[in-house]
């Protein structure tokens, strides 16, 4: 159900895309235009996720996420009907703002629910819906706009979100707060195994408060095996969910690993972005292609990263039961570096065939490195501070996955003087000029500085990660005090 949620909100980001053709010519607008479409909405769900954290953190958060489901179904059916650029705008600034409920919730869902030397695997599973998704948003709305409109492909993205809203509310329920509900094998009914757990013997709390739950087992391994002591100045002696939003964001910042994850995924996601936005202009220019075969590319670079998400969650995981706590930053670093050597060849090669191969594995190096990053958040992080902390990540990823398209397009076309208002991507009546397609390759090799930027700057992680971890051990047991 999380990846669904993950899915449905891939596919809104890539629908602008896909149907992009068919917007210029029906609302009589420019490429510049277009960009803004998907920028607003990326840019209007950074702000709103630190208020959405903060919320996360305070009130029920499936009810709040069905609820947000379903108003984001509503903004898309209102950008099928949209009669005017301005009124499209609005529905997507709509839309930006209520999508901004899905990655702080699904954050702190996810920790309740799985124990940590789980939870690799299972974000691998839940980002493998955003994959998917993506991928469905621009095959689905593309055919729709092609064979019917464009505005079949927003009425077809808005109508499975009401169902979704309606499953995931009655089939998961809302779990008690800091893994006082996790998940164990032979699970059947979730609503009774939530019950049980609710039934269980806890710390007594003070009036009104709920009580905190025993810290992650990862937490313990680092202090007891290693004898890791936290450090005494972040420890929290207070329930976190009682900061308020400036304390608590600057508490989050002041974590040293979550600082490195953070810049570090969010370098990884601004290459990622641009790639993506570029790559099909870039193999019809690059290597003479069909719109057809950049097609398959595209499909072929969605498989490699679904393959990498997958693989790396339960490596990872399998790697933390054997003893290696630093795995869940030291592989991230390692698929950075990898993927940045994997697509220098990828992008030189002036065959499409064997290059295309590099491009793919390193498309899965790039996604792998995501699900034992997003796993290694919870770890470090008191459970009442999940929410506003995947907010916080969320604002800086955003604004990186936001600008980069401009950055990127901007340095081809210093490069190689390429027009603003040239065809949109994967509509080219043509072959795109030599001096495009050249602009674009050194793009891609000189802001690949960026991606091994991010694996190097994680690398740093692995002397503050144990003792973090041991911070968000020693904070919960402060807190049940």
């Amino acid at each position: 159900m999380f990846g669904a949620v993950l899915a449905l909100n891939g596919a809104d980001t890539a629908t602008v895309g896909a149907v992009a053709p068919q917007l210029e010519h029906s609302l009589h607008i420019g490429n510049t235009k277009i960009g803004l479409l998907s920028a607003v909405a990326l840019l209007v769900g950074a702000i709103f996720t630190i208020p959405v954290g903060f919320l996360v953190d305070r009130i029920k958060r499936v009810p709040m996420l069905s609820v947000s489901i379903v108003l984001w179904s509503m903004a898309s059916l209102a950008s099928a009907f949209a009669g005017s650029y301005s009124t499209l705008l609005l529905t997507r600034l709509a839309l930006g703002a209520v999508t901004a409920t899905a990655g702080p919730a699904i954050a702190s869902l996810t920790g309740d629910y799985f124990p940590a030397r789980e939870r690799g695997r299972v974000y691998a599973y839940i980002l493998g819906g955003e994959i998917a998704g993506t991928a469905a948003g621009f095959i689905v709305s593309g055919s729709a706009a092609s064979l019917i409109d464009w505005r079949a492909a927003f009425v077809l993205l808005a109508l499975p979100g009401f169902f979704l809203a309606r499953e995931l509310y009655r089939t998961i329920p809302e779990p008690l707060r800091g893994g006082q509900s996790r998940l164990e094998p032979g699970v059947t009914d979730l609503h009774e195994a939530v019950a049980a757990s609710a039934d269980r013997p806890r710390p007594q709390p003070d009036a009104g408060e709920e009580a905190p739950a025993e810290p992650d087992e990862l937490a313990r391994e680092a202090a007891r095996r290693r004898g890791v002591e936290p450090d005494p100045e972040l420890v929290l002696t207070q329930d976190p969910r009682t900061l308020g939003l400036i304390p608590s964001v600057r508490y989050i910042l002041s974590i040293p690993t979550n600082v490195h994850m953070i810049v570090s995924s969010s370098l990884g996601y601004f290459y990622f972005s641009g790639l993506s936005t570029f790559a099909l202009l870039f193999v019809r220019g690059h290597y003479h292609a069909s719109q057809a075969t950049a097609t398959l590319v595209l499909a072929l670079l969605v498989a490699g990263a679904m393959v990498g998400t997958l693989v790396s969650g339960r490596v990872t995981d399998a790697l933390l039961r054997r003893g290696f706590l630093e795995v869940r930053v030291y592989v991230p670093a390692l698929c950075y570096l990898a993927a940045a050597g994997l697509l220098i060849p990828g992008v030189l090669g002036t065959s499409l065939t064997p290059a295309l191969w590099f491009d793919v594995a390193g498309a899965a190096f790039l996604s792998a490195a995501n699900p034992p990053l997003d796993a290694a958040r919870l770890d470090i992080m008191p459970a009442g501070l999940w929410g506003r902390a995947e907010s916080t990540r969320t604002v800086l990823r955003s604004l990186a996955q936001a600008i980069a398209p401009l950055v990127f397009g901007a340095l081809s076309q210093a490069i190689a003087g390429i027009v603003p208002e040239q065809a949109p991507i994967g509509t080219h009546p043509g072959v795109i000029s030599p001096s495009a397609a050249r602009g674009l390759e050194i793009t891609f090799l000189v802001l690949l500085s960026t991606l091994a930027a991010g694996g190097v700057f994680l690398l740093r992680a692995r002397k503050t990660y144990p003792r973090d971890v041991a911070t968000a051990a020693a904070s919960h047991q402060g807190a049940a005090t």
